[in-house]
């Protein structure tokens, strides 16, 4: 795997970590915490994120970095829940803690799921998986809020499936508490041959700091879909890890509509030969509303296969930020990379900023990459207008029609039709405005 270069880190950055550790208490005891300890070790060398770091460039990080949450509103909106209607395991945590009383019983065949707080043993499957594959991350950029998490999370769920699950796990997070600061660290490990669909929705916190990493061995198949909630004053940063074994397959998929700061990384890292990944997401933002997707996805084995597909639709002076990045490293011939990264903007206000990135050391490989950003097709809206329907409506069908690349990412469908649904909600809702 490629090395980070040696960087000195800025006076700032690590007196805002010592400021923010110096206010937490690192948990002790059991299998945990000797990886806890060198995430600490990690985020006192490196310093928390702050504006002049390449990646954090286009997203200013004061308010994840800092002591206390900022408020956020709770939104009382009467919906249901993305995935209410589907038949699934369903694990609730109110701003970050654990409601056994509204999750059902985690007992599924084919897989085992724990909670991080109960289990204190010495030895456990997950000390193999827990803060090592955020510490392979911080090999290629320096990730000091992932490693936050890892010192510091005192709950998440812990998921070795061994088998083919009848139904999907879904973590449901809940937003009561304006002040609520959360953090969770999900570890999955999915064993050889193996299949599992993880669900995720809801805001969860007025500031959610969340990892999850993700183990997936070979010719084992790991699905992830996550809708993440309309509170619109939350901020999140999230942090989805994974490692991918021979014939192996991750796909996740992630829908974000409000969110005044929302930053969503993906580092995969495909280890096996034939191992496929994808990552794609749609969201949608209107007026004071940051989202940034920042991907790395590396190939280390022969012919392998990765997308990224992310779309953002902005209006009222939203922005959005995309940072993607394929590695090829020496010997993953027959690599086959693609990204791509679009903008619809729907007036002169809203802003994209992009940076995708290539990186190639094998000679046989098919990668590509794209990024454009544009306004709603004249012609097209003419054409729709001209057989009666409205603008603002026709408007929307367009939209629908810009993120249905993303979107089809989704393999099930009955969950891409749920996703295309509360995109359709959301469209619609703002006709009017």
């Amino acid at each position: 795997m490629a090395m980070l270069k040696p960087k000195t880190p800025e006076p700032r950055a690590l007196d805002l970590a010592e400021t923010r550790i110096s206010a937490m208490t690192l948990p002790e005891g059991g299998w945990a915490e000797p990886a806890r300890r060198e995430a600490l070790e990690r985020v006192r060398k490196t310093g928390l994120p702050i504006s002049r770091d390449e990646y954090w460039k286009y997203t200013k990080p004061d308010t994840l970095t800092a002591v206390e949450a900022p408020a956020a509103s709770v939104f009382d909106g009467k919906e249901p829940p993305v995935f209410d209607q589907f038949d699934r395991l369903k694990i609730v945590f109110v701003d970050g803690v654990f409601d056994a009383e509204q999750s059902d019983d985690l007992s599924l065949e084919g897989i085992e799921i724990e909670r991080l707080a109960e289990s204190q043993a010495d030895i456990h499957w997950a000390k193999e998986v827990y803060g090592r594959l955020e510490a392979r991350g911080q090999s290629l950029v320096q990730r000091p809020l992932a490693a936050l998490n890892t010192a510091f999370a005192t709950d998440g769920v812990l998921i070795r499936v061994t088998g083919k699950p009848s139904k999907p796990v879904s973590l449901f997070y809940v937003h009561e508490v304006e002040t609520s600061d959360a953090m969770l660290h999900h570890v999955v490990k999915v064993e050889e041959g193996a299949e599992v669909t993880v669900l995720e929705a809801g805001p969860a916190a007025a500031r959610f700091n969340q990892c999850m990493e993700v183990e997936v061995a070979d010719r084992a198949t790991f699905r992830h879909i996550r809708a993440q909630g309309r509170d619109h004053e939350r901020r999140a940063a999230t942090h989805l890890f994974g490692r991918l074994g021979e014939e192996s397959t991750f796909k996740s998929f992630t829908l974000t509509a409000n969110g005044v700061l929302t930053r969503n990384e993906a580092v995969l890292e495909l280890t096996g030969d034939n191992a496929v990944a994808h990552v794609a997401g749609a969201c949608m933002g209107d007026g004071d509303f940051h989202h940034d997707d920042t991907v790395f996805v590396t190939h280390d084995a022969v012919n392998c296969e990765s997308r990224q597909v992310f779309k953002k639709v902005l209006r009222n002076g939203a922005v959005g930020v995309f940072q993607g990045k394929i590695l090829v490293e020496p010997g993953a011939q027959k690599t086959d990379g693609y990204q791509i990264s679009q903008s619809l903007l729907l007036d002169g206000d809203s802003v994209f900023e992009a940076k995708p990135e290539l990186e190639i050391y094998a000679d046989d490989v098919a990668c590509s990459h794209g990024s454009t950003s544009g306004a709603i097709d004249d012609e097209a809206l003419f054409y729709l207008r001209s057989r009666g329907i409205p603008e603002a409506e026709a408007q929307n069908y367009l939209t629908l029609a810009f993120l249905a690349e993303a979107v089809q990412e989704i393999d099930d469908a009955d969950l891409q039709e749920a996703i295309v649904e509360r995109i359709s909600q959301w469209l619609f809702r703002r006709m009017a405005t």
